[in-house]
């Protein structure tokens, strides 16, 4: 079985209201749990991680590099970066930071397509640099450029079927949550890696319900997670956590201590979302949500997985363990 090395990136911050990163939880519970500013916000972070298989790939001859998630990039307008609070870093500048340069990346995978998650994936061109995407129709532009370029140009994206379909139809909670300059360039044929491979790959995970009926608050899925697992790379697997969006993937790997790593994407954002019903404002379904994760947490407790928190300001790095009152709850483990 492949393992790998990994390293966690920061790519910048991001400010979020407190009211929406909690839902329906009220402000006299949330507040003892967080720090908010002036304007309401909480402070939340761009986590992501930076694989390389431990071995030499046959094909490439040498180590595989796959980056999970891309953060927010450098696309959004003044207005737009002042009201989330950004601070100018790119997971670019988090993967060139350890070496690794972005035409060295090889595939990106990322849980949903929120622009959080990745908006990265294409930016701004730089002086002299023919754009490889241009914006035609209004509002196709997350910022006031309607130039892009591929941030990992040799890297392919794989993403879940019904995520990237939700996506272009723009199927979410917020009107501005789903940008085609960061979507629509994977489609077009006149721009393939090399060889003529697409750049997109879209993958088709077993869901863990039938779409034709809804579970009940209790209920597991009949298939185990291992089961209902795709391999997207070698040794690295996805599955449907749906909830926050319908087609959100969560993505498992072992990594060369032996350690089951899985990437929780924002079923549990930070460390203060392990409760039952602590699930996002911006969840498409927050009762799917909050059935995914009793499912999930059982995986995880039982199967000793180490998760990586995807906007944990802190130690994103977290252990699940049961409690004596029939729920769980996190333990912080070192890198």
């Amino acid at each position: 079985m492949t393992t790998y090395n990994w390293k966690l990136l920061r790519a910048g911050a991001i400010k979020l209201d407190a009211g929406g990163m909690f839902g329906l939880i009220p402000r006299v519970v949330w507040s003892r749990l967080v720090e908010i500013d002036d304007r309401h916000r909480m402070t939340l972070s761009h986590n992501c991680l930076l694989l390389e298989s431990s071995e030499p790939d046959a094909q490439l001859g040498r180590p595989r590099r796959i980056l999970i998630e891309a953060g927010t990039g450098d696309k959004l307008d003044a207005k737009m970066r002042d009201i989330f609070g950004l601070d100018g870093r790119t997971i670019e500048a988090a993967v060139v930071e350890t070496g690794v340069l972005a035409s060295e990346i090889d595939h990106t995978i990322v849980t949903h397509l929120h622009f959080d998650h990745a908006g990265g994936l294409t930016r701004r061109p730089r002086e002299g640099e023919t754009p490889d995407w241009s914006a035609t129709k209004p509002g196709a532009a997350s910022g006031d450029c309607p130039d892009v370029m591929f941030t990992f140009p040799n890297a392919e994206l794989i993403v879940q079927r019904r995520e990237w379909v939700d996506a272009r139809n723009n199927d979410s909670v917020m009107t501005k949550t789903y940008y085609r300059d960061h979507i629509l360039p994977f489609e077009d044929e006149a721009r393939p890696l090399a060889g003529g491979r697409p750049r997109l790959r879209l993958l088709d995970s077993p869901r863990p319900f039938p779409s034709n009926r809804k579970p009940s608050r209790d209920e597991a899925p009949k298939a185990s997670v291992a089961e209902r697992m795709i391999e997207a790379l070698p040794g690295i697997h996805t599955f449907l956590v749906p909830g926050h969006t319908w087609g959100q993937q969560a993505i498992a790997f072992e990594d060369t201590r032996g350690r089951k790593i899985v990437f929780s994407a924002d079923l549990i954002p930070t460390v203060n979302h392990v409760g039952a019903s602590y699930s996002l404002g911006y969840d498409v379904e927050p009762f799917t949500s909050m059935v995914t994760k009793r499912w999930f947490l059982e995986a995880a407790a039982e199967g000793g997985w180490t998760l990586v928190l995807d906007h944990e300001p802190g130690n994103p790095l977290q252990k699940v363990e049961r409690t004596e009152r029939g729920w769980f709850e996190l333990v912080p483990q070192e890198a």
